[in-house]
């Protein structure tokens, strides 16, 4: 046993109630609140995000970078864009540690405000054309602080779902994280494809404005419903034997999980990167490459986000069934050649073809893998640092991985005369090392989540997957 598995244990209590513990019933009430407000925190962070993203392509290099080439104002306006997920792990950092200390609750109603007045507050903001060179840093300030409160998010809604779920349903119930997100990308279209009905000169003095303040509408009504969120049984269990308020879980994971940390980053590398190329990259690429309509981008995304909300539960549920690991490397395989296919796809420039590849990036690549992920992260750390370990792994991830990916993308068609092919490599490279770095991972299905210690090989519990 480690110092970790030991500094937890109370001897002749841990073995004898873990058995009992994580097998218990899970309290039907508690379940469905932690799903609710899991789902409906995520929206409102990909709404956001997707708001935002959509802007980054459509007008804000007009609004916020106009002395500059369009072509450099795309950049410029991605680059803002990049600060959020720069912003993410610093978020991470400092919201793991108390998420550690005081609770998976206490955090997620923290981030819900900053997100959600972070967002409404981009929508205040002047244009370069009033206020300079004030307008684009008070930007970037506001992306700092969307990115900061998004660091703990959805990580710790997967850990407190993963550790309020009962066995043989966390996967389902876990990819619910990533039904919310589409949701809120669902959200974010139909937002634009209201906005977009504006005349043009509506639409670019106070119409992009109207998106951002709509936001305040999910952010109050999250908040409700976290107020009345339980909090995790597995975090509750530890209080009462290890003194958390006096402990630093930084330092902990660091001792004990950073190999896993870094396992998580690369497992979520290559995902993240084409996620956020399918939902932000390709935007651009189809309008200033393919010459698409701008109108026609909207109800695409639209369609695309519903069918992911239902591919995020599928491959979740399908985890709890088939394994972490196995759906993950299946998803991840795929992703690895399918680049190849999809550029000379949009180059056809068919609306049906278009929209048959957006909306099969959004349902594998966005939320697919990650609706797996959801559980399977949570279920490969200990209960000492999980929260901190997932939180540190998929938000320095999101800096090499979809923070950087619509800007490289954008940067690699600037290089290479608008060339697909380097972005395609791009994309399978990253992916590959993601299913690499899954393939040298244990299977974690329905491990007991009050161990202390990481995940090990025969751990997993498949028998009771259908529990």
């Amino acid at each position: 046993m480690t110092e970790i598995s030991s500094s937890i244990a109370q001897p002749g209590s841990h073995a004898q109630d873990t058995a009992t513990k994580d097998t218990a019933p899970a309290d039907a009430a508690n379940v469905r609140r932690a799903a609710l407000a899991g789902l409906i925190g995520t929206m409102l962070e990909n709404f956001d995000f997707v708001i935002y993203g959509t802007a980054s392509a459509l007008i804000f290099s007009k609004l916020f970078f106009p002395t500059i080439s369009p072509a450099a104002g795309i950049i410029a306006s991605f680059g803002a864009y990049a600060i959020g997920f720069l912003a993410r792990p610093l978020g991470g950092l400092f919201f793991a540690h108390y998420g550690e200390k005081y609770g998976r609750k206490w955090v997620l109603v923290t981030t819900l405000f900053l997100m959600g007045g972070a967002t409404f507050a981009i929508g205040c903001l002047p244009t370069y054309e009033t206020a300079g060179i004030w307008a684009p840093l008070l930007l970037v300030l506001c992306r700092f602080l969307q990115g900061f409160g998004a660091g703990a998010e959805q990580s710790g809604g997967a850990t407190l779902l993963t550790e309020t779920a009962p066995l043989g349903q966390r996967g389902r119930l876990s990819s619910l994280i990533m039904v919310g997100a589409a949701f809120g990308t669902a959200l974010g279209a139909i937002a634009w494809i209201g906005a977009q009905q504006l005349p043009n000169e509506m639409l670019m003095s106070w119409g992009w404005r109207a998106i951002f303040w709509s936001s305040i509408l999910v952010t109050i009504a999250a908040f409700v419903i976290r107020l009345k969120l339980a909090e995790s049984p597995i975090f509750i269990e530890l209080k009462k034997k290890v003194d958390v308020k006096n402990q630093a879980p930084l330092k902990v994971v660091a001792k004990h999980g950073k190999k896993n940390v870094v396992k998580v980053i690369l497992m979520n590398w290559g995902v993240s990167t084409q996620s956020y190329i399918y939902q932000v990259f390709m935007i651009t690429y189809l309008v200033s490459v393919v010459g698409v309509d701008t109108h026609f981008i909207p109800p695409v995304q639209l369609a695309a986000a519903i069918a992911a909300s239902f591919a995020a539960f599928l491959t979740g549920m399908l985890s709890d069934h088939f394994g972490r690991r196995r759906m993950t490397l299946v998803l991840t395989g795929l992703l690895t050649v399918t680049p190849f296919l999809v550029f000379p796809g949009l180059n056809t420039g068919s609306p049906v073809l278009i929209t048959a590849i957006i909306v099969f990036g959004y349902m594998v690549a966005a939320q697919g893998v990650t609706g797996v992920h959801m559980s399977f992260f949570p279920e490969i750390f200990g209960s000492r640092y999980r929260y901190a370990g997932v939180t540190l792994g998929r938000e320095f991830s999101s800096i090499i991985g979809g923070g950087i990916a619509p800007l490289l993308s954008a940067a690699l068609l600037a290089w290479y005369a608008n060339s697909w092919v380097p972005v395609a490599i791009y994309m399978a490279l990253t992916m590959l090392v993601s299913f690499l770095v899954t393939y040298s991972l244990p299977e974690t299905l329905n491990r007991d989540l009050s161990t202390p210690t990481d995940a090990e090989w025969g751990e997993a519990r498949p028998s009771e997957s259908r529990a």
